[in-house]
């Protein structure tokens, strides 16, 4: 199981994220610097212990009213090769030192153990504890096999009642969450949905 480390983490995980959103194309506020709190998430083990995986949900309040994203992330202690473009930042890690930070929906090893996730093979973990699952990541599954080119992160998130307008209505499965709003209300949502990459809508 992963060890959470509860140490510093410089720049930290919203600073950098407030630097790489805006350049994303799901962001929503066109032009203006997001204005980030952390809102959720949950992490899964790397098999091979080498590569930290976190399911980050934070809210953005820069905008007329809240808009929460979904950013899954990859810890590395090397740069991983090709992958360039999906460079978040880098971080020094109070004990485990230099650490590369990658959109983890472009990094083959969280797709990986996604992929198992929704399949049943492994569990979510708890975002802030080591070696304790998270029984409030709710995953559904109807399908036969899946491979990682099924899954579809889901960006913008929104509440379950507002999933039609995302089109997850023919999905095969999802991963389902919480998160908080800026009032302190608790809402759930799908992160991940399984469908057909044929018909999927653009991210």
């Amino acid at each position: 199981m992963a060890v959470i480390h509860h140490t510093t983490l410089r720049p930290a995980k919203v600073a950098l994220l407030t630097h790489w959103l805006p350049s994303q194309p799901w962001y929503a506020v066109a032009a203006t610097p997001p204005v980030l709190t952390k809102a959720g998430g949950f992490r899964l083990d790397d098999p091979a212990g080498e590569v930290g995986i976190e399911f980050m949900v934070v809210t953005d309040q820069s905008g007329t009213a809240p808009v929460s994203y979904h950013v899954p992330m990859t810890y590395r202690s090397a740069p991983l090769a090709g992958a360039e473009q999906a460079l978040i930042g880098q971080a020094e890690h109070g004990v485990l030192g230099p650490r590369w930070v990658y959109d983890g929906a472009r990094d083959p090893v969280l797709l990986m153990q996604l992929a198992e996730l929704v399949r049943g093979g492994v569990q979510a973990q708890a975002q802030s504890v080591s070696d304790t699952r998270d029984p409030t990541v709710v995953v559904h599954f109807t399908g036969a096999d899946l491979t990682e080119r099924d899954l579809r992160v889901i960006r913008r998130l929104q509440p379950n009642e507002q999933h039609a307008v995302l089109g997850a209505g023919s999905a095969a499965g999802y991963v389902e969450a919480g998160w908080q709003r800026p009032d302190g209300s608790l809402v759930r949502g799908r992160l991940v949905l399984v469908q057909d990459p044929a018909v999927l809508p653009a991210q």
